[in-house]
Order: structure tokens, then sequence, then C-alpha cells
């Protein structure tokens, strides 16, 4: 039975590698993760293995753009019921 500490530490180098803090090889930090309370993670992630290797591979990040999106549901969600089209562009150009 996986101790937490093990959990732990192993949620920490999967962290370090997900934030490209990290050069260790992927394959053997899940291999060592699917051992420890983490493996419905791991079990997740090998489901496309090739789509997670190719993130971390790559320079660039799509998080500006899903921040922005965010941003706008969370106005949107705000003023929801409350005003119309308008009032919802208005906020949208008034906090770019």
């Amino acid at each position: 039975m996986p101790t937490l500490a093990a959990t732990a530490a192993a949620a920490k180098r999967l962290g370090g590698v997900l934030r490209k803090k990290s050069d260790e090889p992927l394959a053997d930090l899940l291999a060592v993760a699917e051992r420890t309370y983490l493996s419905d993670l791991v079990a997740e992630l090998q489901k496309d293995i090739t789509a997670v290797e190719t993130a971390l591979s790559l320079p660039w990040t799509t998080s500006p753009a899903e921040g922005q999106i965010c941003r706008i549901k969370v106005i949107k969600r705000t003023i929801y019921d409350r005003a119309g089209f308008a009032l919802l562009r208005a906020r949208v150009i008034h906090a770019a």
C-alpha cells in the first residue's frame, strides 16, 4: 500500500515536470507515480500521453487566450439576467 509521503514526493516531482522546472523523463516519473495514490491521475494522463509530451516539448502556451476567455465568462456571469448585450460589451471593452 502506498504511503502519503511517497505520494507527496511523486506529486512534487510531477508538478516540477508539468511546470517545465525539471528535466526528469516523464515516463520514469509516471511509472513511480503509478505506484502511489496518483494512479488515477497517471491513468488519465496515459490516455493521451502523446498530447501531454507534445505540450511539454513546445515552447508556447494557450494560457493567455484561456485567461481572456475565463475573464469574459466571469464578466458574463456577474451580469447575467441583469442587463443586455450593451452592458456586457461596455464591461468587456472597459476592462481591456
